[in-house]
């Protein structure tokens, strides 16, 4: 029977960081990249120290893969609009924050940026994305390469592998179906229970550590202080953004109607065509 677990938001926050959780978090990243990730260890950054709000939901962590490539990640898990410009924000910053004077920049870590996100985000129909940088001629339509010395210099097969690399996990598109072992951690991210049925690296730990009925009383109250404020945010969202979309787009509508009646138009047809009644066609 799967137990309530506590969020992966405060868990980044609070638990997580500890290196006796690396598990935890190693197993998510060995899951996405499909690949065996080791933590070596949190980066002392700018974003992984508390404020006084307690908003920062970024956690950066230097890893190295199987092939033995040393990677810099960023996971980040926001219910935030403005995200495009701020991934792009993050990256560059955490880029310029591990490059030491004096480095030449061919010494500049890899970076991985893996967001994961509460809210609807562009259109698409999939609940994972992944963004690389590729270079293609205008003309030919060719791909960029590295030549053999690049190659050696930067420790790459292809510039894709040099630039930041961004994953954008949509958690309300996933449709709580668990096709492998990827998905049981989109499911675990959306829903915060682990189903007994699950075998993904870390989430046997995650089980244990996670689980909310191992707080402490002041532990609880902080926590869930926490998700009330969460559903304020929500409760901000929807009355900000979400109406003032709905109120634009009825202003759109009854515009629409204003300029039809204006050119003459059956009215009955104004009032097939937008939706609007009788009367609020007459009041424009």
């Amino acid at each position: 029977m799967s137990r309530e677990l506590i969020s992966f938001d405060w868990a980044i926050k609070k638990i997580l960081r500890s290196k006796a959780n690396f598990g935890i978090l190693e197993g998510f990243l060995s899951e996405l990249l499909f690949t065996d990730i080791s933590i070596i260890e949190i980066l002392e950054s700018e974003s992984n120290q508390e404020n006084k709000d307690n908003k920062y939901n970024r956690v950066d962590i230097k890893v190295v893969d199987s092939n033995q490539q040393t990677i810099i990640i960023e996971i980040q898990y926001s219910r935030e609009l403005d995200y495009l410009q701020r991934i792009l924000f993050a990256s560059s910053k955490i880029i310029s924050e591990q490059l030491d004077k004096g480095q030449s920049y061919s010494e500049i870590s890899k970076v991985i940026s893996i967001n994961i996100l509460y809210f609807d985000f562009g259109e698409g129909d999939d609940y994972i994305y992944h963004g690389t940088t590729h270079f293609i001629g205008l003309h030919n339509n060719h791909e960029l390469k590295l030549s053999a010395e690049q190659k050696r210099l930067y420790t790459a097969e292809k510039i894709a592998d040099i630039y930041p690399e961004y994953y954008l996990i949509e958690v309300r598109n996933f449709n709580n179906v668990a096709k492998d072992t990827l998905d049981e951690w989109i499911y675990f991210l959306k829903n915060e229970k682990i189903e007994d049925s699950f075998t993904a690296k870390g989430l046997e730990q995650a089980q244990e550590t996670l689980d909310v009925l191992k707080m402490n009383k002041q532990e609880r109250q902080a926590y869930e202080f926490h998700q009330k404020q969460l559903h304020h945010e929500a409760s901000l969202y929807q009355s900000t953004y979400v109406l003032g979309k709905m109120e634009g787009i009825e202003e759109g509508i009854l515009g629409v109607a204003k300029n039809m009646k204006q050119a003459k138009i059956d009215i009955r047809i104004i009032a097939k065509v937008t939706g609007l009644s009788i009367e609020q066609i007459n009041q424009q």
